[in-house]
């Protein structure tokens, strides 16, 4: 019952979006009232389903990238064979989150070109990191016990992997995609300057033209999204007791 009122709150959330793209083209009253200096408060360059479209295409094609790397540095981390190349991996990482995304793009356009691909790099290497910590630190809270378990039963480094260590660390992970998808999808905004399509194209055409009212619009979108993306991810951790 508890599982189904968050679901519904969600689902609540999620059509509430979705009426708040379908009306904000026509609520020019609104968007004029609040900035009257503003000659087209109204945003209608383009369908903004079509840049919901675009922005998650983008923000989720990007995490999965982002998870599937985390996740095998996670593991790698985590086996006696690669323990030592932790701190390496950690401090790549770590670096890679730390340089700001609209420098990666800046840096990856020459070779990259306009579009999403230096937007796809960018949000790559800043939501790597909190995977591959999610991923180390599920993984090494597996207990010893149920390792030395699973090896007294005859089970291989691999299997035991996959049919004991993932199923019990899941939880630490999935918060940890958690964080790497919302991440993306907030910060897929920046896209825009490179010419990607997404829910931050208002903002930058409002920033070149002066057009609060857009960047507004664009800023309010891309927030709630994000926000919709944590609540609905949640529904995926087990519930606290």
């Amino acid at each position: 019952m508890r599982l189904s009122r968050r679901a519904a709150g969600v689902v609540a959330q999620a059509v509430a979006f979705l009426l708040a793209l379908w009306a904000a083209p026509h609520l020019g009253w609104l968007w004029g009232g609040l900035f009257p200096e503003v000659q087209r408060p109204v945003w209608d360059q383009r369908s903004w389903f079509a840049l919901l479209g675009s922005h998650l295409l983008l923000s989720l094609g990007a995490a999965a990238v982002a998870a599937a790397l985390g996740l095998a540095g996670g593991v790698l981390a985590t086996r006696p064979g690669g323990r030592r190349l932790r701190p390496l991996l950690d401090a790549l990482f770590s670096l890679a989150q730390a340089v700001p995304p609209i420098a990666v793009i800046a840096l990856a356009l020459p070779a990259l070109g306009f579009g999403a691909a230096p937007t796809v790099l960018a949000l790559v290497l800043y939501a790597c990191l909190p995977v591959l910590r999610g991923a180390v630190a599920g993984l090494d809270g597996v207990p010893p016990g149920v390792l030395d378990a699973a090896r007294g039963i005859g089970m291989g480094p691999w299997r035991m992997l996959a049919q004991v260590e993932m199923p019990l660390a899941l939880p630490v992970v999935l918060s940890s995609l958690r964080l790497a998808v919302v991440l993306s999808i907030a910060t897929a905004a920046v896209g825009a300057m490179a010419g990607a399509e997404c829910l931050g194209t208002p903002i930058v055409v409002g920033l070149a033209n002066n057009n609060g009212a857009y960047v507004l619009q664009g800023g309010l979108f891309t927030a709630w999204l994000a926000l919709l993306a944590d609540r609905s991810l949640a529904l995926l951790l087990p519930a606290r007791r």
